[in-house]
């Protein structure tokens, strides 16, 4: 079983704050279609292929492997992508949530295992150790200092429903590849 963890504020110190409602926008535009907010060419389709009530079914191409997940979301507060095919079986959660002080944090986890493997066997081991590197779901905080800059922004900006000038998300050029200033990476956009 493969597991792993990462957390980053969606307000860090020093950037204009945004609402749970926007941070949760963005995440509903990522569970859609993750082609955006995932680093250049990693994927390469994403599509909503079945849609109901309670969930809706995606299809995509991550990392040259053809998925599909089953998609619940409960509103304002968690993504849940089960993996229905591909190379992986189990769960990878985005959830939004406030701290012990009352800061909005989103955390990435999961609970998978390998198809067709050995639990625990090599495979799995090395899977785990490339989530538990700081090129898995701990990379927007590695990201975040590399580049104060980003200091979380950039990446938090999977989810958020504005830019730092407030611009709702629909309108935000940089979705459309318009902004030049803005550039993908692994978890959303930062800013150059």
């Amino acid at each position: 079983m493969i597991y792993s963890t990462a957390t980053v504020p969606v307000n860090p110190e020093g950037e204009a704050p945004l609402t749970r409602a926007q941070a949760w926008k963005g995440l509903e535009l990522k569970a859609r279609d993750a082609r955006s907010f995932l680093a250049p060419g990693l994927c390469t389709r994403c599509e909503v292929i079945e849609e109901s009530t309670t969930h809706f079914v995606r299809e995509a191409t991550i990392g040259g492997n053809d998925l599909r997940e089953i998609v619940t979301l409960e509103h304002g507060s968690r993504i849940t992508f089960f993996q229905a095919a591909g190379p992986r079986e189990g769960a990878i959660i985005n959830e939004l949530y406030e701290d012990e002080n009352g800061a909005l944090q989103l955390r990435f986890y999961c609970y998978m295992g390998l198809r067709a493997k050995q639990p625990n066997g090599r495979e799995e081991q090395t899977e785990q150790a490339q989530l538990a590197s700081e090129h898995g779901y701990k990379a927007p905080a590695v990201d975040a200092e590399a580049d104060p800059r980003t200091a979380g922004r950039g990446n938090a900006l999977i989810i958020t429903g504005t830019r730092a000038t407030g611009q709702p998300l629909e309108e935000a050029p940089y979705l459309a590849g318009t902004n030049d200033d803005c550039v993908p990476t692994h978890f959303g956009f930062r800013f150059r």
